[in-house]
């Protein structure tokens, strides 16, 4: 099965038992899923984790590890996190697991799209979630408000097994988002030019950041608008260093 709209890739980042990452990899085979990558796991994938793969050998056989959420991402144009956001202020808009099937199967067929699973014990860190142009919530009692990380690979991605059935014969409603990679270059040409113009004044510079990229994380950009962003960025960097070589303005 391609890893189409409604397939995305399950990206987990610090994953701490074997057991865990092998029983993903069974949930993902169970709603058809085969793209599994792990950002700097904490064990390796042995006898244990493909004793808990039972049927999913596969999964498991062409995870790919890398040894960044960055670079993991790269590929991707739309990223959802997973939180329980119990202690974190929402920045991102909160989806609940019916509501991602449901963003996900408008989106258009070449749109690649990844959900990213934080660590056992503490999840996806802030700086981890503003990668992420959208954030999944599954509710749960409060008495015990978080899963385990197999059981919510396996409820989010059996929602959009659901899904998937009825959104074969659907066309896309919206054009696809351009990918991490690009998206990155453009927060470090942003970057610079604030550091140019002197916005980076103090230790708030971080923080402003994050923000901005969780903005573009959030706006969806297509390749062509993430492209004239950095041409902008570009051009005024050009412009600052070389205040010369100015084009003359229109009377």
């Amino acid at each position: 099965m391609s890893s189409g709209p409604l397939s995305p890739t399950i990206v987990l980042v610090r994953p701490q038992e074997e057991g865990n990452i092998g029983a993903t990899a069974r949930a993902m085979a169970n709603m058809g899923l085969q793209h599994l990558r792990l950002v700097q796991p904490a064990t390796t994938l042995g006898r244990v984790a493909y004793a808990f793969a039972v049927g999913a050998r596969e999964v498991l056989d062409k995870a790919v590890i890398t040894d960044s959420l960055s670079l993991a991402l790269e590929p991707f144009q739309r990223i959802v996190g997973t939180s329980s956001v119990r202690s974190r202020e929402p920045t991102t808009p909160i989806l609940s697991p019916r509501e991602l099937a449901e963003t996900l199967s408008g989106e258009d067929d070449s749109a690649q799209s990844a959900l990213v699973f934080g660590s056992e014990p503490s999840g996806l860190t802030n700086e981890e979630l503003a990668h992420c142009g959208q954030v999944v919530q599954i509710p749960c009692s409060p008495k015990q408000p978080t899963l385990n990380l197999s059981q919510a690979v396996l409820i989010l991605t059996w929602e959009l097994f659901q899904r998937r059935e009825l959104a074969l014969d659907r066309p896309p409603s919206r054009p696809p988002a351009a990918p991490a990679e690009q998206l990155n270059g453009l927060m470090t040409q942003a970057t610079e030019v604030l550091r140019a113009i002197g916005f980076a004044r103090d230790d708030t510079f971080e923080g402003v950041s994050r923000e901005l990229r969780q903005l573009s994380a959030r706006a969806g950009l297509t390749p062509r608008e993430a492209s004239l962003l950095r041409g902008i960025c570009r051009r005024a960097l050009h412009n600052l260093r070389d205040p010369s070589d100015r084009s003359p303005r229109e009377p």
